[in-house]
């Protein structure tokens, strides 16, 4: 007997898509280009999460979900075509944008992504012992 794909079930049920490729959250400058009716347009953003696909980002600017924007690094130059595919809570008169790429870019980012297995709970946490002095090189008298 054939496997069925489970209906689709709104996020408020518990179910969580799985990713194509592993997020990263990342703090990166980003510069977004576009048009907002006949007028173009280039802000300065900052990335809030990045993956292969695209990113999450804060733009002060209001767009509209599928608006065809385009993405540069500015420590490459790089520009890549995406489109809005979320539109999220607002935050200090900014809206969180999820943006995808047209064709998947890993090396966009210029990062190394972590392994598919990677599991972020799992990291080393810093213990809650303060850090013990190193002894003094300066001879006593």
């Amino acid at each position: 007997m054939a496997e069925s794909k489970p209906a689709s079930v709104s996020p408020e049920a518990g179910y969580a898509e799985k990713r194509r490729t592993q997020r990263v959250q990342i703090t990166m400058p980003v510069v977004v280009r576009g048009t907002s009716g006949s007028e173009s347009f280039e802000d300065q953003a900052f990335t809030i999460s990045i993956n292969a696909n695209g990113c999450m980002i804060l733009l002060a600017r209001p767009v509209t979900r599928a608006q065809k924007l385009s993405l540069v690094n500015p420590k490459t130059a790089e520009e890549l075509a995406c489109s809005v595919v979320y539109l999220g809570k607002k935050m200090d008169g900014k809206t969180e944008l999820g943006l995808e790429f047209a064709e998947p870019s890993p090396l966009f980012w210029r990062i190394a992504f972590p392994p598919e297995d990677w599991d972020p709970a799992e990291r080393k946490r810093p213990t809650a012992q303060p850090p013990r002095p190193l002894a003094s090189s300066t001879p006593k008298r």
